[in-house]
């Protein structure tokens, strides 16, 4: 169980970090840390250690007690997003545009979008950040191969590399649990993580 994975978020509440359930307590006994539970409630040590431990959850014997390894541990000092390389990849592209058509701007989901050159790639258009936007398959079809001046279509949003930090890359490959959700939005990585080429 003290090997168990615990999702850790700065104070902003954004995640940084994927740590061990046994450094999650050290942090936590250290005051550098709280628990949020799925009520976004937050816990120190000395409350935490209260909480009943249900059947479900995983839990650690302590002096003739057990307490409850926490999923979500909240950083009490940290404000910073650690910074990185923002990947052009799918999921990027869509989180970066909301999930909604660049041209008609309406949300659907990934399904129903695909990704689109703004300068087609035919008239020396580049796969980059400043180029690719999210796309309905009506306006990609309404389009076709050429820019949006020559189709009489207009960009909602001009595409641009993010400055968020993408957090798919914190799990390393591993499981999370339910109680990451709220804070993680997980699809399949393989597919939407993928880095695209820019050229």
């Amino acid at each position: 169980m003290l090997d168990a994975a615990v999702l850790v978020l700065n104070r902003s509440y954004l995640p940084v970090h994927v740590t061990s359930a046994r450094r999650a307590f050290a942090m936590l006994y250290q005051g550098a840390a709280r628990v949020v539970n799925e009520q976004y409630e937050t816990f120190d040590f000395d409350s935490w250690q209260h909480v009943a431990v249900r059947v479900q959850d995983d839990g650690v014997g302590r002096l003739g007690a057990m307490i409850r390894v926490p999923r979500v541990i909240l950083l009490q000092g940290f404000d910073r997003v650690p910074k990185r390389h923002v990947r052009f990849s799918r999921i990027n592209i869509y989180a970066r545009d909301r999930n909604s058509c660049q041209y008609c701007g309406r949300r659907f989901s990934r399904s129903d979008l695909n990704l689109d050159h703004v300068i087609p790639r035919s008239k020396g258009g580049r796969s980059s950040w400043s180029n690719v936007v999210c796309s309905c398959i009506d306006c990609n079809r309404r389009k076709g191969g050429r820019t949006p001046s020559q189709a009489g279509m207009r960009l909602i949003r001009k595409p641009e590399r993010p400055r968020w930090t993408p957090v798919v890359g914190l799990l390393g490959g591993r499981q999370g649990y339910p109680e990451w959700r709220p804070f993680l939005n997980i699809v399949d990585a393989s597919y939407w993580n993928a880095e695209l080429v820019e050229r």
